[in-house]
């Protein structure tokens, strides 16, 4: 049975991207069949995993949209497969011009969903990597998602937009994805030798930790995995003896273990 994870905030920077390619490849290590959708026109993703120019790409989930919307059947056309046994669905600016589209659309919320329902059968985890934003695309990845991952950077701002989103996973789930569930938060960019990062982490878990899963694996602040977007390799290939790789594997496997 296939699970379907969104990787949303739309506070930028917190680590979306890189928690959606460890985690689809962390899963990947563990012998499941992962696709990785980018849900963002900036096109990070595709970055991450080795495409230098994503917008010189021919066929993206932008195309996939506009297709859903104009009815016509869709295909894998468009799925690319990385080195490390995952696929991923990449996307580029041509999404802005589709969110805008989307506004007249009827159904408009569930067009990602319909594509998502053609391709489940062949995988068990499907990971979106959404917008740093709560536009029409990320409520198309929170409708058709199982569960919601919320990577927050251990910073104060970041953390102060925390409740708007949780307001919208729930608004989501009362009135077009009854099954939504938020799986947990991750900390990211954690530098543990300041009390600052300790403040946060301690805010977070009182805040929330009794009403939403903290993980217990958080993930530190680390040069080698600001470098692994440039490489096009997961932190577990690029340096898979470091911390910041360990920390990845445990979270992955935390995941597994909630199913």
């Amino acid at each position: 049975m296939c699970k379907v994870i969104a990787i949303a905030n739309q506070k930028g920077g917190v680590g979306k991207t890189t928690t959606t390619v460890n985690l689809g490849i962390g899963l990947a290590n563990l012998g499941k069949r992962v696709i990785c959708i980018d849900a963002d026109s900036q096109g990070n993703l595709a970055v991450s995993l080795g495409i230098e120019e994503p917008d010189s790409l021919d066929y993206t989930v932008a195309n996939v949209i506009r297709e859903i919307c104009d009815e016509k059947e869709v295909d894998k056309k468009g799925i690319l497969h990385h080195e490390e046994n995952i696929d991923f669905l990449p996307a580029n600016i041509e999404l802005s011009d589709v969110e805008v589209q989307l506004i007249n659309t009827i159904g408009r919320e569930m067009m990602l969903k319909r594509y998502i329902e053609k391709i489940k059968s062949d995988y068990d985890y499907i990971i979106i990597d959404c917008s740093p934003n709560l536009g029409m695309i990320t409520i198309n990845a929170l409708t058709c998602a199982d569960t919601v991952i919320i990577p927050v950077q251990a910073s104060y701002l970041p953390l102060k937009g925390l409740q708007q989103l949780i307001k919208t996973i729930y608004k989501v789930k009362r009135q077009l994805n009854p099954k939504l569930e938020i799986e947990g938060i991750l900390i990211t960019m954690v530098d543990s030798r300041t009390n600052y990062s300790k403040d946060i982490i301690e805010t977070l878990n009182e805040n929330y930790g009794s009403s939403i899963r903290v993980f217990e694996n958080i993930i530190p602040r680390s040069i080698k995995q600001d470098e692994t977007t440039v490489s096009g390799k997961s932190i577990y290939k690029y340096a898979k003896n470091s911390n910041v790789a360990k920390c990845y594997k445990n979270f992955v496997d935390e995941v597994v273990k909630e199913g």
